[in-house]
């Protein structure tokens, strides 16, 4: 059987939209069903996003249209014959995103932009497939259905993979990373200014009294 990559986050996803049962995605996933029910509880794997094994290419919709509708069906993982593989050339431009899915661009941009301001509007364009424009719009606020925005997760709707969105985030970050240490090399630091020592009170004029002044009756 060939090995999920990420089994949990695969779980967490097959255990959040689709109807396969706890034994049915343990077995797929290569888990024990007692951590399956326990991530169905929360128990275990808290905070773990859901990794959507139709767009990693691990498995069709078909195959798990098939699971859905018999229980004791064993879903079957998409197999990879490494000796056959070869090295695939990058595309260049924008990813080719489906007709139906087209519709849910705006609310993975605006999910991008608040969430990773680190990502470049080029690496978000090459992401999810979409243009600078529509980006530019949606980050200004001045998109034409900007009201009916509701930023979304593009890995849940199908537009990415998790793998992909990591690595646009890793990247980004040591960009971002290099260019701030630049700054401070060029900048040489910034230092503080020392702040204003207080002035020191004027010195009260001391009064001195004897017992012959105080008991001088006054003219």
């Amino acid at each position: 059987m060939t090995q999920i990559l990420m089994p949990k986050a695969t779980a967490v996803w097959l255990i959040d939209n689709t109807a396969m049962t706890f034994k049915q995605i343990s077995e797929f996933c290569d888990l024990h069903i007692l951590e399956v029910e326990g991530i169905a509880d929360g128990d275990v794997a808290a905070g773990i996003r859901g990794a959507d094994p139709i767009a990693n290419g691990q498995v069709s919709r078909e195959e798990i249209e098939k699971a859905e509708s018999d229980a004791n069906y064993a879903m079957k993982p998409n197999s990879f014959d490494s000796d056959k593989l070869e090295p695939k050339t990058k595309k260049k431009g924008p990813r080719y995103t489906p007709l139906s899915r087209r519709q849910d661009r705006p609310d993975a941009i605006a999910w991008l932009v608040r969430n990773h301001p680190e990502i470049t509007d080029a690496q978000i364009s090459k992401l999810i497939g979409t243009t600078k424009p529509t980006i530019k719009a949606i980050r200004e606020r001045t998109h034409w259905k900007i009201n009916t925005i509701n930023p979304t997760d593009p890995v849940s709707l199908g537009l990415c993979s998790q793998i992909d969105l990591d690595g646009i985030v890793a990247k980004a970050a040591e960009k971002r990373a290099k260019a701030q240490a630049k700054l401070d090399a060029e900048g040489g630091g910034e230092t503080l200014t020392p702040l204003p020592k207080p002035e020191p009170e004027a010195e009260k004029p001391k009064v001195e009294h004897t017992l012959e002044s105080l008991f001088k009756p006054s003219t």
